[in-house]
Parts: structure tokens; sequence; C-alpha cells
């Protein structure tokens, strides 16, 4: 779609890859990151936590003719790499199906394979299921006539997502405020984090030029 195209290029962007850069896509699915950056870097890592979508991304990187992309089954809040592996990590729309605790291990990973200076970039959905606050409210709103644009069948979802969130059973989506404040208490610096038009947001962040972070 256009709209994640755009947001794909904006990621890339803020992320500021360089030639020599080893890069980390958090949730690559099939690759709309993974496979955008690696003709300007040295090499990617896509990570998901699916195996299915590991296996297509693989096949498109081949299709692409791309020697520089591996793919990785794992999560986010366990990243099996060693530290300062990475120049930058980059993700777009994953975080939202990790808990909270499971978002604040993720970013504590982030932190701990990037090298000293590195940029984190994160588009997710941002915002909480929250009446109260204008914006949340306005991005519900906005979801739910989407839906109801679909009629009957748009109608059907509406409902099954509501029982999911009476349930505990939606995705986790956090509000820029969240993010601002993680990033910072996991210890990046120069963070910048900005609500979308849509549900979505954008954060970025960097590594600081210090000491390794130590595993917990």
């Amino acid at each position: 779609m256009p709209s994640f195209v755009a947001l794909r290029d904006e990621i890339l962007e803020l992320a500021m890859l360089r030639p020599d850069d080893r890069v980390l896509d958090i949730g690559a699915g099939t690759g709309l990151l993974a496979l955008a950056a690696a003709p300007r870097i040295a090499h990617v890592t896509a990570l998901d936590i699916s195996p299915p979508m590991c296996l297509r991304l693989d096949h498109n990187r081949r299709r692409l003719g791309l020697a520089n992309v591996d793919t990785v089954v794992s999560s986010a809040a366990e990243l099996p790499m060693a530290d300062c592996t990475f120049d930058a990590v980059i993700s777009n729309y994953c975080f939202h199906h990790l808990s909270e605790a499971e978002k604040h291990r993720a970013l504590g990973e982030i932190l701990r394979v990037l090298r000293p200076g590195g940029r984190v970039v994160i588009a997710d959905m941002m915002f909480r299921l929250r009446v109260a606050d204008p914006r949340d409210r306005a991005v519900l709103a906005l979801l739910a006539r989407r839906l109801l644009k679909k009629g009957f069948s748009g109608l059907l979802r509406l409902a099954k997502n509501a029982l999911r969130v009476l349930a505990g059973r939606w995705e986790h989506p956090a509000g820029v405020d969240w993010w601002r404040e993680a990033l910072l208490a996991a210890g990046f610096d120069a963070v910048r984090v900005r609500p979308l038009e849509h549900e979505g947001g954008i954060a970025d962040a960097r590594r600081a030029d210090r000491e390794t972070p130590q595993r917990a």
C-alpha cells in the first residue's frame, strides 16, 4: 500500500543508513524494510517470530538476487545476537503484538545489540484504548469508521474486536508518551517520538557512546 511504502521510506531515512552498516530489522515480516535497506548497506539481519514469514522473506530475497540478507526466527524480547553487533535497528508495526513487559525487554535488547552511537527507528500503532484522551478518542473513532464502511462484515469484525478487548486478548499498542518514557528509561539518547496522521507513530533514538550495557 502507498501509505506503508511512504512509512518504509521515512523509517529508512531516519535510520541514516550508510554503505558499511549492519542492520537488524525486528518483526521483518515478508521484508518491507529489510529488502529495501539491503542494497544500501553491508548486511541486514531480518528477524521475525513466524517461520512462514521468514521463509517468504527468504524467497523474496532470492527473487531479488540479494546476497546480504539473512533471516532469524526469534522473539523481539530475546535477541539471539552478541552485544554491539548492529549500527542500526529498525522495526515496522511489530511492537503492538508485545505486552508492555515484553516491549521493555525488547528495548533493553535493542540497546544491548546496538554499537555505541547506533540508531533505532520504530514505527508502530501508537495509541491507547482511552476515550478520555483526544488523540486516542479520534484514533478509535477512525478505526471504527473504517470497519463500518465495510458493511455487515465490518460490523461483525468491530464486535469481535470489542469482545477481544474485554477478554484481554487484543493487541497491546502503547501511546506516544509511553514510547518516549520507555526509550529514555532504557538508556537511549536523542529520543524523538511523534504521532502520524492515522493510528501510528514513529520513534527514533540513539545509543549513547558509552560502555556496553550488561545483561540483567
